[in-house]
């Protein structure tokens, strides 16, 4: 299993789009199946994506596909965050950050470091450089999180 695809919301979904894109190397365009939202594309083009929505979207059941709603700003801060994987070297992923004024770091996570990114200042995504990601995918397996946390 792959994650493929996931969702966030921003204040300025096209400003946000553009860097996630520039972070993955990618590209990104805007959403049509929802207004004023983006899609930033993983370089690789296989179906890898983060989808920005406005902080005034919400997404619902509809009656038979899902439905987007459009309500009061949103911008709450959330325990939702992701990883995601730059071609980008650490210190370009934090310059390409801190041009759009908003904070990031090398944070140690234990079995991986990585950029902690707060897109607008407010959601957190983790983000690894190359090597980062080597150590990423062999600290962080099963058996390691297991005897990490002494887990049986």
């Amino acid at each position: 299993m792959s994650l493929l695809h996931v969702s966030i919301s921003a204040e300025q979904p096209e400003r946000v789009a553009t860097c996630l894109a520039q972070l993955m190397g990618g590209k990104a365009m805007p959403f049509p199946p929802f207004p004023d939202c983006w899609i930033a594309f993983a370089e690789r083009d296989d179906g890898t994506a983060i989808e920005v929505y406005p902080i005034t979207h919400t997404l619902h059941a509809g009656a038979s596909q899902i439905a987007c709603a459009v309500g009061e700003p949103d911008a709450s801060p959330t325990f939702v965050h992701a990883a995601i994987a730059s071609p980008l070297a650490e210190a370009d992923i934090i310059a390409l950050v801190t041009h759009h004024t908003w904070p990031a770091r090398t944070c140690d996570r234990g079995p991986f470091q990585c950029v902690e990114v707060w897109l607008e200042g407010r959601l957190l995504l983790e983000v690894l450089d190359p090597q980062m990601l080597r150590d990423y995918r062999a600290g962080m397996t099963m058996a390691n999180w297991a005897r990490m946390f002494g887990l049986s």
